[in-house]
């Protein structure tokens, strides 16, 4: 699906004159989520361009719309950022900040309905068929969401409501940022036939390209070509899903709990680390701020994996799978540095580090299997219970440097450089 920033705008007030009949599914996106949440915690940044990212080999996490009106995007390379809006204040990412206030958005959503699917921590559609006859029509419930959002959280969200999710979706990025729109159900192919063919889910640069070498250039000049024709310029598959996408066909229902797959953290360095130990100590930050992202989610990851990028491009990954789950950030370091000693990396050049939690399951059903074979690989020990939590909390409430291994602490010199990390 094309960028949003590509999208036309258009808003309307969600009023009674909005029909929402037969449209059950929202789509709640949050606005400029990371950098909406640091201007709460530092408001003298209102109206100010920010980005979250750092480095200038780096990429944009996040962007305020006001360092978008210089061209500024998510994902865009820091340094082609910084030459856009060099005015920028920049800020590194606070992920499990980022998840505490997530988990408050979640709240609100859960309070209308149990069925939500959480898409990432700033979107999630919801299903409020089963709310309507309880809490009113759909475009109310968006509206008291919305109210819910700005009034508790000091952040604002924008709403698409629509017969489908797609629809949904591209409604809530058309009425970006802080808007609401209906999509009636009987409105589908208007709203939908003069968008360019990059609003639909699956076409990117290339695919786009070839349909521009079939003449089509919107999504309603998609709608009107025969299958066949797509289907081999495309192949079966994609031609047909495209084709449906067109007219307004998205059989998929809001699910409910399918979750995180894996939760990762990764950092590209302004300068190639050449020393293994600096190496093993961004590894244990790394871990650290992985630990708060996975506990913030109530989850517990069985597999950890680390990922190293060296100078030249190549990229190696290696895991291991632990008989339960972890969500201790000392505990997780512990298995990324035993992986990267494994490599034998003497001098290297290594321009990212990254660590990983797959497997992820609920913390609290999480059971810790016995070992009766004291040769059996068992996870490393974890942090006292409740500590973590403590960790997260004066972090969400003080900032991410509130508290945090020793090793992290600057040294007063800068001997700090020649450290070990325990």
């Amino acid at each position: 699906m094309g960028r949003s920033a590509d999208l036309p705008r258009q808003h309307n007030s969600g009023e009674d004159a909005a029909d929402d009949t037969d449209c059950p599914i929202l789509h709640v996106d949050m606005d400029a989520f990371f950098a909406s949440v640091e201007i709460r915690r530092d408001p003298s940044l209102a109206g100010r361009p920010v980005i979250v990212g750092g480095g200038t080999r780096g990429v944009v996490a996040a962007a305020s719309y006001r360092a978008r009106e210089f061209g500024v995007r998510s994902a865009m390379p820091m340094g082609q950022a910084l030459r856009l809006c060099p005015q920028a204040v920049v800020i590194r990412p606070d992920h499990a900040a980022y998840s505490s206030v997530s988990r408050e958005v979640f709240a609100i959503f859960a309070d209308v309905t149990s069925q939500v699917e959480g898409i990432s921590l700033d979107e999630a559609f919801l299903d409020v068929s089963g709310a309507i006859r309880r809490a009113g029509r759909p475009v109310e419930i968006a509206r008291a969401i919305r109210a819910r959002v700005e009034g508790e959280l000091g952040l604002t969200c924008s709403v698409g409501i629509a017969s489908t999710k797609f629809i949904a979706k591209l409604a809530s990025a058309r009425c970006k940022p802080n808007g609401l729109l209906v999509v009636p159900a009987a409105e589908t192919q208007a709203f939908l036939r003069p968008l360019p063919v990059g609003a639909l889910w699956g076409v990117g640069a290339q695919t786009a390209a070839v349909l521009a070498g079939l003449g089509l250039q919107t999504v309603g000049e998609i709608a009107g070509t025969p299958p066949d024709t797509l289907r081999r310029a495309l192949g079966v598959a994609q031609g047909q899903h495209l084709l449906a996408l067109a007219r307004g066909i998205d059989p998929r229902q809001v699910t409910p709990g399918t979750g995180e797959k894996s939760i990762s953290t990764e950092r590209t360095f302004d300068r190639d680390l050449t020393d293994p130990a600096l190496a093993r100590l961004e590894l244990l930050r790394l871990s650290d701020e992985l630990g708060s992202r996975v506990r913030a989610k109530g989850l517990r990851g069985r597999t950890i994996a680390i990922k190293v990028r060296f100078g030249d491009f190549r990229t190696i990954t290696r895991s291991r799978t632990l008989p339960e789950g972890i969500d201790d950030g000392a505990a997780i370091y512990r298995i990324a540095r035993e992986l990267f000693d494994a490599l034998g990396l003497d001098q290297p050049r290594i321009r990212l580090l990254g660590v990983r939690a797959d497997q992820l399951g609920e913390g609290a059903e999480a059971v810790e299997q016995l070992a009766f074979d004291l040769g059996a690989q068992v996870a490393p020990p974890q942090t006292p219970t409740g500590l973590g939590e403590v960790m997260d909390r004066a972090r969400s409430r003080f900032g991410a440097q509130a508290l945090r291994p020793g090793s992290l602490v600057p040294a007063p010199t800068s001997a700090r450089r020649d450290q070990a990390v325990p």
